[in-house]
């Protein structure tokens, strides 16, 4: 039997018993209130109708499996627009699944690239009692290598792999200010005179300390040996390190489609694999990466204007990164991203892909002007100019500055543009301004103030190499 007539069906589902076929009588019943007059009027006959493929009659509550003649009705249409949610959700959710597991894979591919090192972490925890201790929270200070080895897939070319040994060819202490408004890159000479700690060699033997050019520290103890070097001489604790090869900054330059540089003169260099003419040009991977390790066929081929042309450089990488909006367009960045962890290797605490994009993520709103690059204050040895030295006075204001989280303030001069050195008068103004280690004051100082903040000569990211 139906529900008596005036009841009408649920409105999210057909009633649950069907009409008898060819009962009319019955479709008056399930007319739902509101629809129609009273059962049996002419508009409720109309309403029912026998189809054409069974006989089966077909009324307005939707009970029979015709669904074009029953279109239209509040409880169908509640139906189809709840049957075509239920699609639209379950298609939705395919697509986030899949859009998560290529994430997922790509994070994996790229989380698995980066190399840790391990033993650095192990030997620097066994002279954790000799280390400085950090005197700015949140503060960071990551020491960059640029390792000279000739081993490995795509480095062989570049010179003789003596079992391979490697020395440091590049290193920059990289100070990244607590507040995240500045960051500050310093340039160790790789032939600046210091003393080197006793430290543990891959063989398994001790070197003994010694007084020697900075470079070796790397090639007798690693990463660590060079860490103790530099935090012995700059009393700055090292937080991270990254070691990068050639092969992978070739690629890093290649990932951001070249960098522009600006040459008063042509290079012909044999050695660095290095033919490039005068003027503006852009600079692939491996044009890159003579341009940074020329150093006897370019200017006076002292190692001090090869660092020079390696902060320019270095400058102009960030600066394109920036401006193209590497870091906010993933399929830019996914290149980057893959050509700089293949030829990464950190400490632990930064080698994932997490922690690497939380400090890249920190640091990305840094104004270029503010990315900053100098060289350690030195001056040639006294018992061999080919060597260099610090000037202590003046070194030892920048690493307390740097220690303490301390402003920098870095003009152009000794490290001038490359090509229009000094035709812009800046070397000149800087030359005016209190250099760092003096102590010049005006006239009568002790009633006009303290000592001028010092200055290191330098440049920035904001500086391109062709202005």
């Amino acid at each position: 039997m139906t529900e008596s007539a005036g009841t009408p069906a649920e409105p999210d589902r057909p009633a649950d018993d069907e009409p008898a076929a060819g009962t009319p009588g019955h479709e008056a019943d399930e007319v739902p209130k509101g629809e129609a007059g009273t059962a049996g009027a002419p508009q409720d006959e109309a309403s029912a109708t026998v189809s054409a493929a069974d006989g089966q009659t077909s009324g307005t509550d939707g009970t029979d499996g015709t669904d074009g003649m029953t279109e239209g009705t509040p409880a169908e249409t509640a139906n189809h627009k709840r049957h075509w949610l239920r699609w639209t959700a379950l298609g939705t959710s395919v697509v986030v699944l899949a859009a998560a597991g290529v994430g997922w894979w790509f994070y994996r591919k790229l989380d698995a690239n980066i190399t840790t090192d391990s033993t650095a972490a192990a030997e620097l925890e066994s002279y954790e009692k000799e280390r400085p201790a950090s005197l700015a929270h949140n503060a960071q200070n990551i020491l960059l290598l640029g390792s000279d080895t000739r081993s490995g897939e795509g480095n062989s070319k570049y010179g003789r792999d003596d079992g391979g040994s490697q020395r440091s060819d590049t290193t920059i202490l990289l100070h990244i200010a607590a507040a995240r408004q500045s960051a500050t890159a310093m340039s160790i000479p790789r032939d600046l005179m210091v003393t080197i700690p006793s430290c543990h060699k891959p063989d398994g033997t001790r070197t003994k300390e010694q007084f020697s050019q900075f470079n070796w520290a790397f090639e007798f103890g690693g990463t660590a040996c060079t860490i103790r070097t530099v935090e012995r001489f700059t009393g700055i604790r090292i937080d991270h390190h990254m070691v990068v090869d050639f092969s992978g900054f070739k690629d890093m330059v290649n990932a951001v489609h070249g960098v522009e540089v600006c040459l008063k003169d042509p290079i012909d260099d044999a050695d660095a694999h290095l033919r490039l003419r005068a003027g503006k040009q852009l600079l692939n991977g491996e044009q890159a990466l003579g341009f940074v390790r020329a150093r006897k066929s370019i200017g006076n081929g002292s190692d001090t204007e090869r660092m020079d042309r390696q902060q320019q450089f270095l400058g102009a990488l960030v600066k394109k990164v920036q401006s193209n909006g590497v870091l906010l367009n993933p399929i830019r960045l996914y290149p980057v991203l893959d050509a700089a962890t293949k030829s990464l290797t950190t400490d632990p605490g930064l080698d994932s892909l997490k922690d690497l994009y939380d400090l890249t993520r920190s640091i990305r709103d840094i104004p270029t002007e503010k990315v900053q690059f100098l060289t350690v204050p030195r001056q040639p040895y006294s018992a061999d100019p080919n060597r260099d030295e610090l000037i202590e006075s003046e070194a030892a204001q920048l690493f307390k500055r740097l220690r303490e989280d301390t402003p920098v303030t870095v003009v152009s001069g000794g490290n001038g543009k490359s090509g229009d050195e000094g035709e812009n008068g800046e070397s000149e103004k800087a030359s005016q301004r209190p250099t760092a280690g003096t102590d010049e004051k005006p006239d009568d100082s002790a009633a006009r103030g303290p000592t001028p903040t010092p200055t290191f000569s330098g440049t920035n990211a904001a500086v391109g190499m062709c202005e």
